[in-house]
């Protein structure tokens, strides 16, 4: 046995015996200097090299440039040449294992030869622990062969086979309950308290661990564990935490603006092409099924897939993922700020109209969704929001947002508004913000393009406290506040009848509870009490039709008037020209009541006199 010492200045190893080495091997820029004997009893490949050279009479010089793991590797094999006692770890044994096949250095030149060693190793310790196995894998990155003897896929496959199993059952004993854990709950080890503290294992305990492999590697393992049956919402959530890990942005809990201008800051002092091609792979690794991973993520690699200029099938792969779940959305994700300089919106207004198309094919397809009604602002016959209704009140808040922004043409806004069906709505209050706020930050629009697009408000479907606010509203046309009192007026007599309904149904309630045996003193409190309040209630909505209907009729006159003609068929022309029917008996049975037609006058000419110094304004404005 030799002892070993280096000279650092000049990379040069030497082994003194006490005879004078007789031979130099180089490996990379490393010299060793050794001795024939040892190395041409162990290895077929330098007995042929020392044969070939000491024929030429010459100095023994042998270069060995391709040795996996290079001088450090070829370090340890001339070590156990000699007879060192080499110590086999998971970061070594791959380096040796195939530095051993290159020098064939085999059970022919000698028993228990370290080809037999690192195999019976790699196999009896390395692959039976998952740590071990993970670290032998990260090596085979660096050695071009290693798929010559499977290495790479026993370790994968070893890896596959532990993630499917309950850590607990492999490496060090470790229970969560029974006879191996103490009264005082630490780990138990032939009958003696460790101290430890149990571990309670999840399906996620391998994603950190895997997550230090390369992209190459780590797409073989993903592929394998998919092929073994692992359920794939445990392999997208190690794809997405793989993702978060090398794609900066993803993983900070902040606002998309914040965000993005970080992740554009990292991505211009980083490798952006390498970024590139990780987040296209993590789209073809990522499943397809919907709600395997939070749409939040999904948004960060779109946003992300912008920056980095992603290829357009990716760019397309991940809309349609964002579309498949878009009613899980929540509203700051839409708001994605626009990177191309072809467009002057602040936001990314085509990306959304993609999205939300592709949710309705989705929709269309599932058949997910049905028409929905609405009473009182109620949705009838449904526990819950459907996920159409979810994507109307989710685009209606978007356009809310959208809205203010002067570049945002009325083509874009309209359509976006009106792609969304009009079942999906079971109120148009959203719809109605988002219109009004348009219409105030585009003052310059033309009186018909104003009324176009107010034409997607169905004045039935607005709440009380919407159609008052509309009522008064200066940047709507005419037509529509007209259409607005009318079906104001509409659902309040609506409601009326239905508080006389139940009404009727309390006195009836009230005397059949009177003919009761056991009937308490606390039920008739009750019930009287309840009757009090609607009867201040139909009060209260019997003075608010009175008025309506002075301003209903006063309205009718006024346009008869201004028409020269009169009776009922001019009213209804005048209805069929604003877009709405009603019932005869809705406007006809109170006009006899009205007393102060006067006050309605008024109240018209002074709407019209609003609308026209707002069309007045809006005219010299644009």
């Amino acid at each position: 046995m030799g002892l070993w010492c280096m000279a650092l200045p000049l990379l040069t190893m030497f082994c003194t015996t006490g005879l004078p080495s007789d031979i130099v091997v180089e490996v990379e820029e490393m010299s060793f200097h050794l001795h024939k004997f040892p190395l041409l009893s162990r290895s077929g490949v330098m007995e042929r090299l020392i044969a070939e050279v000491s024929e030429g009479d010459k100095k023994c010089v042998i270069c060995l440039p391709k040795i996996p793991g290079g001088a450090k590797t070829f370090e340890l094999v001339a070590k156990f040449c000699y007879g060192v006692k080499l110590e086999l770890t998971a970061s070594n044994v791959v380096y040796l294992r195939y530095a051993s096949e290159q020098l064939e250095m085999t059970e022919e030149y000698g028993e228990g030869n370290l080809n037999t060693q690192t195999e019976t190793f790699l196999n009896q310790v390395v692959l039976r622990n998952w740590k071990d196995s993970l670290k032998a894998l990260q090596t085979c990155d660096d050695i071009p062969c290693a798929e010559e003897h499977h290495v790479t896929k026993r370790c994968i496959e070893s890896l596959t086979t532990k993630a499917c199993t309950d850590p607990n059952l492999f490496g060090w004993p470790m229970m969560e309950h029974g006879p191996m854990q103490s009264p005082g709950g630490s780990v138990m080890w032939n009958g003696i308290s460790t101290g430890a503290r149990p571990k309670h294992s999840s399906s996620d305990w391998w994603y950190e661990d895997v997550s230090t492999l390369s992209l190459p590697l780590y797409k073989r393992l993903i592929c394998t564990m998919e092929s073994h049956g692992i359920r794939l919402e445990i392999l997208a959530g190690s794809i997405a935490l793989y993702a978060k890990k090398y794609l900066p942005g993803l993983n900070r809990h902040q606002g998309a603006n914040e965000s993005t201008s970080r992740l554009m800051a990292v991505t211009s002092g980083a490798l952006p092409e390498e970024q590139k091609v990780l987040l296209e792979e993590i789209d073809h690794l990522l499943p397809v099924q919907k709600g395997l991973v939070p749409t939040k993520f999904l948004f960060g690699l779109l946003r992300t897939a912008m920056i980095l200029k992603a290829n357009p099938s990716c760019l397309a792969n991940l809309e349609k993922r964002i579309g498949m779940q878009l009613d899980q959305a929540p509203l700051e994700d839409l708001l994605m700020p626009n990177f191309s300089y072809s467009t002057e919106t602040l936001y990314n207004f085509d990306c959304v109209q993609r999205i939300l198309e592709h949710f309705l094919a989705m929709d269309q397809i599932t058949g997910g969704s049905s028409p929905c009604s609405v009473d009182d602002g109620q949705l009838i016959g449904s526990p819950s929001l459907t996920p159409i209704t979810t994507v109307a009140k989710l685009i209606d808040g978007y356009l809310v947002e959208v809205a203010p922004d002067v570049n945002l043409k009325l083509p874009k806004f309209q359509a976006l508004a009106a792609a969304v069906p009009e079942y999906a709505r079971p109120l148009d209050d959203g719809l109605y913000r988002a219109i009004d706020i348009y219409l105030k930050s585009h003052p310059w629009l033309a009186e018909s393009d104003r009324e176009q697009l107010c034409r997607l408000i169905d004045c039935q479907k607005l709440s009380l406290e919407a159609c008052t606010h509309a009522a008064q509203n200066e940047r709507l046309p005419l037509r529509i506040i007209v259409q607005v009192l009318l079906f104001e007026q509409l659902q309040l007599r609506t409601s009326i009848a239905g508080c006389f309904l139940v009404s009727d149904n309390l006195d009836g309630s009230r005397q059949l509870r009177s003919g009761l045996a056991g009937s308490t003193e606390c039920g008739w409190t009750t019930a009287v009490r309840e009757n009090q309040v609607l009867k201040v209630g139909m009060d209260n909505m019997r003075m608010r039709v009175s008025e309506l209907e002075k301003e209903c009729s006063s309205m009718r006159h006024e346009i008869e008037k201004l028409s020269g003609t009169k009776g009922s068929s001019t009213w209804g022309n005048v209805s069929k020209k604003l877009g709405f029917k009603m019932k005869s008996q809705m406007c006809s049975a109170q006009e006899g009541s009205v007393s102060n037609q006067n006050n309605g006058s008024a109240k018209i000419d002074k709407a019209k006199e609003r609308h026209a110094k707002h069309k007045k304004n809006s005219s010299r404005d644009g």
